[in-house]
């Protein structure tokens, strides 16, 4: 055990659905470190406020969710260069001397959850479909930009939220309209859902698969449920699958990392945890 007390959280508004605490948590007792990660609720008006404080109060960061992830970039006082090209951020450092650095695993995190559970994958492979265009979306498009993809096709029901997107990403990314989404799904190497719609509570995605080639990666970010209408279809069609919970624990990994000095593993034991909470 470490003698120093260690804390780190999560901020957000709400903020009692979080599952960091218990993935946190898990890796805190897994190590034997002596800290604590903590939710925090905290509203708008008042984030400038707690963020000043939680320095002082000893914590080293914290991870943000919404609504503030593109407000804390106004009040960092660095900025990672993926956290600015993404234009939003979900883990906070404070520095030794009280800065308070911002940055964005969420792209890591994607593709971190890609590689361990596909193997030899390689985003040059080719096309990437992406369906929907907010903060996951344009975290995985840089990604995918950065790791090599030729091409991303984005998709999203309201095209000018894509076609944002589009500009502030440049020629290789295309904005298909939703109903031309079974024409690209021969060609597409690899098709990310990064929209609500599958999720529990939510309306279905309902989309045509019945082109959809058999060596097709087919990634869903939703994770509740584990198994998505769309991934289930596509593994009866012959692709392989992978579902949305290990970005979850992957793009925490980070932080981890930087609060608590350990690097902690992303495994079996780390997954039964969290989806038993």
């Amino acid at each position: 055990m470490t003698s120093k007390l260690l804390l780190a959280g999560v901020i957000g508004d709400p903020i009692a659905h979080s599952r960091s605490p218990v993935l946190h948590g898990h890796w805190l007792q897994h190590y034997g470190i002596n800290g604590h990660y903590v939710p925090l609720h905290v509203t708008r008006d008042r984030l400038e406020e707690v963020l000043e404080l939680l320095p002082d109060l000893g914590f080293s960061g914290i991870n943000v969710t919404i609504p503030h992830k593109e407000t804390v970039l106004q009040l960092a006082d660095n900025v990672t260069d993926r956290a600015a090209l993404i234009g939003a951020a979900n883990t906070l450092t404070f520095t030794a001397k009280g800065k308070l650095q911002a940055d964005n695993t969420d792209g890591y995190g994607f593709i971190e959850n890609i590689r361990q559970n596909t193997e030899d994958w390689s985003a040059r492979e080719g096309p990437a479909l992406v369906l929907g265009a907010g903060g996951a979306a344009r975290a995985i498009v840089s990604t995918l930009l950065a790791e090599g993809s030729p091409h991303v096709f984005l998709v999203n029901r309201t095209r000018a939220r894509a076609e944002a997107l589009q500009d502030h990403f440049g020629a290789r990314v295309q904005v298909v309209d939703w109903t031309h989404i079974p024409d690209l799904l021969p060609e597409t190497a690899l098709l990310v859902n990064t929209t609500s719609l599958g999720m529990e509570g939510k309306q279905p995605l309902n989309i045509n698969l019945d082109r959809l080639n058999p060596a097709t990666v087919v990634n869903d970010i939703v994770y509740t449920p584990l198994q998505t209408d769309l991934l289930q279809e596509a593994a009866e069609r012959g692709c392989h699958t992978v579902d949305g919970l290990g970005m979850l624990l992957h793009q925490a990994s980070p932080g981890f990392e930087r609060w608590f000095g350990v690097k902690p593993e992303v495994d079996d034991a780390l997954r039964v945890a969290v989806l038993d909470e």
